[in-house]
């Protein structure tokens, strides 16, 4: 089997992020971008040039997609708003669960057919499992795939059919298999962590489709193979590893978000570097994610939607 090898882990931007979260490469921008829930704002790292942007939105942001150009995909509290970052027009707006006005949008990635999913969770983190899993499809039209959920993180995909899925506060990440319909036909615990261990968070697969998930309150990330063997660890200094993409050049270099949310003192002086981007060479290359993926329809709607002109809300 191929040997996992990683260098150091380099901190690459001190971003201080309260919740450090929703990493995506774009490769045509020569960039990683990721978010500060709480602070909310996106936070944009030129690789190639060091160059590096804050835009604030109004809202907690869970995560960032890519559509194309300086369009993309946000998930805001319980909002998906398609904007245009560079100009700041917000061209489509999609409210979701308007009775549950503690919740909040968290985690959210691409498939390989390039729909979107993401999670809900209870944004005060109370005992109460109020987090659902959905997927946006291709003609923005939202679909509740699955409930019950304390905590949701993740997604990481095998292909269009077989995702992993987490419930960060149970320590379990699912297995899922769906039909053409979105319908769940298979649904297992893959990997259920010790409490000592810390909680599993975002993550992302690689072509030998290893899971590499990133553990908060565990100052590492580790990597799983297929049947759910440990492969690799990776320490960090800094407590809570929250989320992780493939990028840079070759994309083996992985990206890692970190988080100062529920980082004590003592902790903070331990994991001096707590709430940074990181980064980690690698000799492994990652999957590549795909960008949302509309309808034409829909992106004959976007487009002259984002030539009219909207103000930011």
């Amino acid at each position: 089997m191929h040997e996992i090898k990683t260098a150091e882990p380099k901190v690459v931007w001190k971003s201080n992020c309260i919740l450090g979260e929703g990493t995506l490469w774009v490769k045509e921008h020569n960039s990683i971008y990721f978010v500060d829930i709480k602070k909310k704002k996106i936070h944009i790292l030129n690789v190639k040039n060091n160059k590096r942007k804050v835009i604030k939105v109004n809202k907690q942001i869970g995560f960032i997609a890519h559509i194309k150009k300086n369009i993309f995909i946000l998930g805001l509290e319980r909002e998906i708003r398609i904007v245009n970052l560079k100009s700041k027009k917000v061209i489509k707006s999609i409210v979701i669960e308007e009775n549950l006005l503690n919740n909040r949008i968290n985690d959210g990635k691409t498939d390989p057919k390039g729909r979107l999913w993401f999670g809900t969770m209870d944004n005060p983190e109370r005992l109460i499992k109020n987090g659902s899993l959905y997927c946006l499809d291709r003609d923005l039209k939202i679909h509740k795939v699955d409930t019950g959920y304390f905590i949701t993180n993740g997604p990481a995909f095998l292909n269009e059919n077989s995702f992993y899925h987490t419930d960060s506060r149970r320590r379990i990440i699912y297995k899922i298999k769906i039909n053409k319909n979105l319908k769940i036909i298979k649904k297992k615990v893959f990997i259920k962590l010790n409490s000592n261990d810390g909680s599993p968070d975002g993550m992302t697969l690689d072509r030998y489709n290893n899971l590499w998930v990133s553990i908060f309150g565990g100052a590492k990330l580790l990597v799983f193979n297929k049947i759910g063997k440990l492969k690799h660890a990776i320490k960090f200094p800094a407590k809570n590893i929250t989320n992780c993409t493939f990028g840079g050049k070759n994309n083996t270099e992985i990206f890692v978000t970190t988080a100062k949310k529920s980082t004590s003192k003592s902790d903070l002086k331990k994991y001096a570097f707590s709430g940074s981007l990181f980064s980690v060479k690698t000799n492994i290359i990652g999957l590549t994610h795909k960008k949302f993926i509309l309808s034409n329809a829909k992106k004959r709607l976007i487009l002259r939607e984002n030539s009219n002109k909207t103000s930011q809300r």
